[in-house]
């Protein structure tokens, strides 16, 4: 009997093991793609810092002045660099990160759940894109325009009548530091980036019936709290991009109530032609498509 357990223990183990020994052949494939990345991103570091600073550039060049920041430290080129890279490394692997994540989840997929699930895994990048590009070429421009705004140019004193020189105005000129720049612009990219995953993430949610379009509705009021507080933690202390994160998030949370809509619709359709659809007395149909089946 002792000999039998022991037997279904070590039957037990195996898949186990193997699976680990395929999540660690994934993680080392998806640790090298990132590095070379990394390393490729640290050899053209200069021109990608040239590029993410031509939304400040642009905005001095409107006012007249030079496009230079400063280095507070000695140490701190060293680092924009490397955070250049790392970030810009990250995004040339995310295909193959992504590729390597779907090899391990595959298999333990039936066809019909494979079909259900890729689509979500090629819209999240794009989606991820589409965010960080709207926040670069239009929230940044306008964020940076707004900041710059509160420049104070300074005058120069003035001989009075009496031979006297009067005192000049203050000026407040902006000299920016390379790392607070870079900082203040990852985190523009990242949060509105991140917030572009909504409808993926609900959709994707609603495709395996945890939410449905009248819950999402119910729920509308929350949620706009929800996203108020999430823009007032992961934008910059001012009003205009704050709106603006809210407004689109709050537009992407419409757009996914929609979107799950149409899946329960399809998901109806399919159901009612196979004959498993229930209906409640009432006429609304049940949450649950297993209860729906049963």
């Amino acid at each position: 009997m002792g000999q039998m357990d022991d037997d279904r223990i070590e039957d037990a183990s195996a898949p186990l093991i193997e699976h680990l020994a395929e999540l660690r052949t994934r993680l080392i494939h998806s640790a090298i793609a990132f590095v070379l990345c990394v390393f490729v991103c640290f050899y053209v570091w200069s021109p990608i810092f040239d590029f993410l600073t031509t939304p400040i550039c642009s905005a001095l060049l409107e006012r007249g002045q030079d496009c230079g920041l400063i280095l507070i430290k000695l140490q701190e080129g060293f680092f924009v660099a490397i955070r250049i890279s790392l970030m810009g490394g990250f995004a040339l692997s995310f295909p193959v990160i992504g590729y390597q994540l779907w090899r391990f989840v595959a298999p333990g997929l039936y066809r019909s759940e494979k079909s259900a699930f890729l689509p979500f895994m090629l819209a999240s990048p794009f989606m991820f894109f589409a965010g960080a590009s709207f926040a670069f070429f239009i929230v940044i421009p306008l964020a940076f325009d707004f900041f710059l705004n509160f420049q104070q140019i300074g005058g120069s004193g003035e001989l009075s009548d009496d031979g006297t020189e009067t005192v000049g105005d203050a000026g407040i000129t902006f000299q920016g530091s390379v790392a607070e720049y870079l900082s203040l612009t990852i985190t523009f990219i990242l949060a509105f980036g991140i917030c572009f995953q909504l409808p993926v993430l609900l959709s994707l949610l609603g495709k395996a019936g945890l939410v449905s379009s009248t819950g999402l509705a119910t729920v509308r009021k929350y949620a706009v709290v929800a996203i108020l507080v999430v823009a007032g933690l992961v934008t910059p202390p001012d009003v205009l991009t704050q709106v603006i994160l809210f407004v689109v998030v709050y537009g992407l949370y419409e757009v996914s109530i929609q979107i799950v809509k149409r899946i329960e619709r399809r998901r109806e359709a399919r159901m009612r032609a196979e004959g498993t659809w229930y209906e409640e007395d009432d006429g609304d149909p049940k949450d649950d498509p297993e209860k729906r089946a049963s």
